[in-house]
């Protein structure tokens, strides 16, 4: 489940795998790219680059805060030319816990500055949530979907 709550997002879902199988999805570079974005430059430990493109021209970037192979990954993020939600300016705790013979992740975005930003990214979380669900189940979770038309302002 998602809750957005003012300017933070939760998940919590579950997954079909161990957290030791879970936890490279979040840190090696081909793995996570399987599930968020079409690549990935990761560097896991505190201080670390941490960067996804989304597509071509859409990339979220920050650094890694805390690594605790393999219940605890803490990064920062926002986007590349975006003046909103820059690169650094939010952070995410991703937590794994063994639940049987799967996991449960809860992960918390936090700092989002606005109600519209944090829809935004529960929106994105919940997306990326289930295809890293199906990624680590060994599913092909096909690809990306297109986002929406945005309507012009002006």
């Amino acid at each position: 489940m998602i809750a957005g709550s003012g300017q933070t997002v939760r998940l919590q879902l579950r997954i079909e795998a161990t957290p030791d199988v879970v936890f490279p999805f979040l840190t090696v570079p081909e793995l996570y790219a399987r599930w968020q974005g079409v690549r990935a430059e990761l560097d896991p430990r505190p201080g670390g680059v941490f960067r996804v493109w989304m597509d071509a021209g859409t990339v979220a970037s920050g650094a890694f805060i805390e690594v605790r192979p393999p219940r605890v990954v803490v990064f920062t993020w926002g986007w590349e030319g975006d003046t909103e939600v820059p690169p650094g300016s939010t952070t995410v705790r991703i937590e794994l816990a063994s639940d049987g013979d799967g996991t449960t992740l809860t992960l918390e975005h936090s700092g989002l500055p606005t109600d519209s930003a944090a829809a935004m990214h529960e929106e994105g979380w919940r997306l990326f949530g289930s295809r890293l669900a199906a990624v680590v189940s060994g599913d092909d979770p096909g690809p990306i979907p297109a986002p929406p038309a945005q309507e012009d302002a002006s």
